[in-house]
């Protein structure tokens, strides 16, 4: 699914960051953007409502190697995780690679994600994408907060696919870093098999 250009010898690789409202999506992408060496990525965009929610996007090129003698682009999103922008979420996903599912650790949150990972599910059936074969990695945000959910009784809940799981506090940066380097390798995986 990642968009050739000939031109400028590169494969351009979409990375979706999914997951409920206010559930660290954005901040992971700021933390990206403000620990990215300036020449490795391209400007940050984000569109907020008044309440200071993604409304639309974040769009954070990275530049990562080369396949075939092609450089490897990936552009970042989000998604808005309100339920009543539905039909935005969908179209986002219109050529994903990868998604990384962002779930809030908070107790009272546990039942927003998992309609938002039915979402996910639903909208990639919408698109014939297959949730089994996509490079997917779930990320336990929030895990300070003092009604965070045990690890193990999240992964109980969210694990669907025997996915990477990793632990962060995104406010600040912890396991950030990691969720895209995990995300990052399986979707370059996904490319060489595909750009054989």
């Amino acid at each position: 699914m990642a968009m050739i250009n000939p031109r400028q010898k590169e494969l351009i690789a979409k990375i979706v960051y999914y997951g409920p409202g206010l559930g660290g999506k954005t901040t992971n992408l700021k933390y990206i953007f403000d620990h990215t060496s300036p020449s490795s990525r391209g400007e940050l965009v984000t569109l907020n409502t008044q309440g200071d929610r993604t409304l639309f996007f974040d769009v954070l090129p990275l530049n990562l190697g080369t396949i075939k003698g092609y450089r490897i682009r990936f552009q970042l999103y989000t998604v808005p995780g309100q339920v009543f922008y539905s039909e935005s979420r969908k179209i986002i996903l219109r050529g994903v690679d990868g998604i990384v599912f962002v779930a809030d650790s908070q107790r009272e949150r546990m039942d927003a994600n998992i309609e938002s990972i039915e979402d996910l599910q639903e909208n990639l059936r919408q698109y014939n994408y297959s949730f089994a074969t996509m490079p997917y990695v779930l990320q336990l945000n929030k895990r300070d907060l003092p009604t965070a959910v045990p690890v193990d009784e999240m992964k109980k809940l969210l694990v669907l696919k025997g996915e990477p799981v990793v632990e962060a506090i995104a406010i600040r940066g912890v396991g950030v870093m990691e969720t895209l380097k995990e995300i990052a390798k399986l979707v370059l995986i996904n490319l060489k098999k595909e750009f054989r």
